[in-house]
């Protein structure tokens, strides 16, 4: 689980070196899921970003929210995919894969804690499986979210950061984009990434579902 306030100011560095890394691989949250008929939620047509190639940022004006300081997060929160699951702190594989939480438990998400902490200024990233061996996890229905829906993140300090989705994407994970999915916007922004796309037994998803959301308030 997240450490508590204790290790904040030791784990205050630069999140870039770790996060380069991880812009140049992609991510591989889980190989090997569960065989579901049906598979998940894949995100509809409308709920691609409004942006110019290369430019993960929406042309909707940006609200204008201050930025919260460094702490931990430590519970996600989404209402219109029914979340509540705790966070811990994740970090890279020896590949430079993002590591996912352990897929015993499926309501589990991962906060990927050399990068920004959810509220602050920058990209935080929050990682999660879709399923497991014995059926769905905690972002099984990612892609069925749409533009405007909110993600709320709780934080070690008590405070909670409220993003608001303004896009959804696949992308291959022999292509991931990482620059697209992980640039700072200048603003607070929040990615959400699970497995998706298509599914074989021998070697799991092909995809990722990212979700881009940004900071619209604070509690």
């Amino acid at each position: 689980m997240a450490q508590d306030e204790s290790g904040m100011e030791r784990r205050r560095r630069s999140p870039w070196g770790a996060l380069a890394l991880v812009m140049l691989t992609g991510l591989a949250l889980m190989r090997n899921g569960a065989d579901i008929t049906m598979g998940p939620p894949q995100p509809a047509a409308a709920a691609a970003l409004n942006s110019r190639p290369g430019n993960a940022s929406s042309s909707r004006p940006v609200a204008l929210v201050e930025p919260l300081a460094y702490a931990p997060a430590s519970r996600i929160r989404i209402d219109a995919i029914k979340v509540d699951a705790p966070i811990m702190d994740v970090g890279t594989d020896a590949q430079g894969w993002v590591q996912a939480p352990p897929p015993q438990d499926p309501n589990l998400a991962g906060w990927y804690q050399n990068g920004v902490a959810p509220g602050m200024r920058g990209t935080a990233v929050v990682v999660g499986h879709v399923d497991n061996t014995t059926g769905p996890a905690v972002f099984y229905g990612l892609g069925s979210l749409e533009k405007g829906n909110h993600v709320e993140v709780e934080r070690l300090d008590g405070r909670t950061a409220v993003f608001e989705v303004y896009g959804i994407e696949v992308y291959d994970k022999n292509a991931f984009p990482g620059t697209r999915v992980y640039s700072d916007t200048g603003h607070p922004e929040l990615r959400v990434i699970t497995c998706g796309g298509g599914f074989s037994r021998s070697r799991g998803y092909n995809s990722n579902v990212v979700v881009f959301a940004r900071l619209v308030a604070t509690k």
